[in-house]
């Protein structure tokens, strides 16, 4: 008798998979990122927009409060140049805008600035203190007193 020797089993060939058409070498279904990988990658990008919102916001306040100093400084130099050209320094009724109009010197700001709240800059002659003039303002909320970014800026307390 004779025993049959078992046939090897023959699979069918699996078909090849299409090729992209822009892309050389890749096929369809290995391409681009799984749903899991593009949440992570925006859990990611929120959390790193979260630290730097957090850390960068404070700072627009103290900057606008370092801009009206430097301003206010800025316009005390201006009054004083004044002064020199003109022997006296501006009346209230003339204010501030005469530093803007030309002297025998010129004039000694080119433009007169807002301070970063959108208001005018205050001038009192005289000023506290026993100060000949005062250079002000009332800070981010256009009122006199208060804290923080809402208290007033004086150039008598620089």
């Amino acid at each position: 008798m004779r025993i049959a020797s078992p046939r090897p089993v023959v699979l069918p060939a699996r078909p090849a998979r299409p090729v992209c058409p822009g892309c050389p070498g890749c096929r369809v279904g290995e391409a681009g990122f799984t749903l899991v990988e593009l949440l992570v990658v925006l859990a990611i990008i929120g959390l790193l927009t979260t630290v730097v919102v957090i850390n960068v916001l404070p700072m627009q306040g103290r900057a606008q409060v370092q801009k009206a100093e430097a301003d206010i400084a800025l316009i005390e130099q201006g009054l004083e140049f004044w002064r020199i050209d003109m022997g006296r320094y501006p009346t209230a009724e003339e204010g501030l805008a005469v530093l803007t109009q030309p002297t025998a010197t010129g004039a000694k700001l080119k433009t007169l600035p807002n301070d970063p709240w959108g208001n005018p800059y205050g001038y009192a002659v005289p000023g506290a203190n026993n100060q000949p003039f005062l250079v002000f303002s009332l800070g981010a909320d256009g009122a006199e007193g208060g804290e923080g970014e809402n208290a007033d800026l004086r150039s008598d307390r620089q």
